[in-house]
């Protein structure tokens, strides 16, 4: 546990941890309340596309005006300052960055600014696991010819799970599932930006106009969910369920009697799978003691001794004592992102980073759709993301959720229908598009 120290040693050399942020939502404007906080680390420069609002953002996450007056990024570095600018190749160019922070949320955008960095050897921290779970595998690839790193972000879910099985194998454990919690019910995946404030009403004080509906709504339809899980997969070499997430409410004292092979009693399909937990009973009753914001990991050991061990610790067993649970209540989002920042730059290591491609997320359309509609994408009205295993999606040709946004359909789609590539028309020239069959022309 050295990291601060080597942020103390990069500070006092006068040699702060240079980064170029790319999106100021929430997620970036958590980390950059933090960054200011943070010895030895620089944001050099904040790159939007609507520099005027960054800087609002800036200021509610408690940066001072003058903070963020840089005019450039020469003047950045002299001043200990931040460049806010809307030319996210120019700061990410400079060869006094070194890592870059991808926050954007848009899969393409990720692609082009990505594969940017690494030709000019920077570190990338993917925040944008949108573009992560379309084609991670082929970024991290990249990357490690490049001689840099490319990382998922900690602080969120995906890089938090990456840890805990990380901490089981290097302990000797064998790894079960892997996950985290959420809210769920059946009925969430027809929910659009429309419909999506009568859910939250039942559990979150929020103010129409303050949040993105169609983001917030990827959340409860299952989409994120299964974006994670994807990442989770070809980060740590799990692999998904044949038919996806399965949702089973869970508290946290359940989890290993929940999440363990169905013939041992529990859930899952087979051992060393991804699975996410509903806070929700099926009749829409809260689990007691849920973890709808943590995460977990459900392990066994070969050894008899270390099973006793389970119980006599208290380590969260099921009945049997043959499994058992680790869990985190809660993640603090772009707070924690220095984590991630801190160790590809001084150690050198991700927190996380794609090294398969064992999962996949597909589109599912919502209601009927018809030929000549135009597809909204993840958490809007018309499709959400449901896992699946690669090999399966590939050999159907499903359509990937981070392709379908901004894309017309060919012909008609019934409800329930997972879509194909021949569904839609999709442009060749988009860097989401040409990435995804680069990747596969690789596999």
């Amino acid at each position: 546990m050295n990291l601060f120290a080597k942020l103390q040693e990069r500070a006092n050399a006068g040699q702060p941890v240079r980064v170029a942020q790319v999106g100021a939502g929430k997620f970036g404007t958590m980390f950059l309340a933090q960054a200011r906080l943070t010895t030895g680390l620089h944001v050099a420069a904040l790159a939007d596309l609507a520099p005027q609002r960054a800087k609002e953002r800036l200021a509610a996450a408690g940066w001072e005006a003058d903070r963020s007056a840089a005019r450039s990024l020469d003047d950045a570095c002299a001043t200990g300052g931040t460049w806010v600018t809307d030319n996210a190749i120019a700061a990410i160019s400079d060869p006094r960055v070194e890592v870059v922070i991808e926050a954007t949320g848009d899969p393409a955008t990720g692609v082009k600014l990505a594969r940017h960095a690494f030709r000019h050897g920077k570190h990338v921290v993917m925040v944008n696991v949108e573009a992560d779970a379309l084609v991670g595998p082929l970024l991290a690839a990249e990357a490690r010819a490049a001689g840099v790193v490319y990382s998922l972000a900690w602080g969120d879910q995906p890089a938090l799970i990456a840890e805990h099985v990380d901490w089981a194998r290097a302990c000797g454990f064998e790894v079960i599932a892997a996950g985290k919690g959420t809210r769920y019910l059946p009925r969430y995946h027809a929910s659009t930006p429309d419909t999506v404030w009568e859910i939250l009403a039942g559990y979150l004080r929020v103010e129409r106009g303050s949040i993105n509906p169609q983001m917030f709504n990827s959340f409860i339809d299952g989409t994120k969910s299964a974006i994670e899980m994807t990442a989770v997969c070809n980060a740590c070499g799990l692999v998904p369920q044949t038919a996806g997430l399965g949702f089973p409410p869970a508290s946290r004292f359940e989890l290993a009697e929940v999440l363990k092979p169905r013939s041992q009693g529990g859930t899952l399909e087979q051992a060393g799978v991804t699975e996410v937990v509903s806070s929700l009973f099926r009749d829409g009753r809260d689990v007691p003691h849920h973890i709808a914001m943590g995460t977990f990991v459900v392990v066994t050991s070969e050894s008899a001794y270390a099973r006793r061990c389970f119980t006599e610790y208290n380590m969260l067993q099921d009945a049997s004592g043959t499994y058992a649970a680790l869990y985190r209540p809660t993640h603090m989002i772009g707070l924690e992102l220095g984590i991630s920042v801190a160790s590809v730059a001084l150690r050198g290591e991700p927190t996380g980073s794609a090294r398969a491609f064992n999962s996949d997320v597909v589109a599912v359309a919502k209601r009927r759709l018809v030929a000549g509609e135009t597809l909204d994408g993840e958490g809007g009205f018309t499709v959400w993301g449901r896992q699946c295993p690669a090999p399966a999606s590939v050999a159907a040709g499903y359509l990937p959720i981070g392709l379908a946004h901004g894309v017309r359909l060919a012909r008609d789609v019934a409800e329930g229908a997972v879509l194909t590539e021949a569904d839609v028309v999709l442009d060749a020239g988009n860097a989401a598009v040409a990435a995804r069959r680069e990747m596969l022309a690789r596999a």
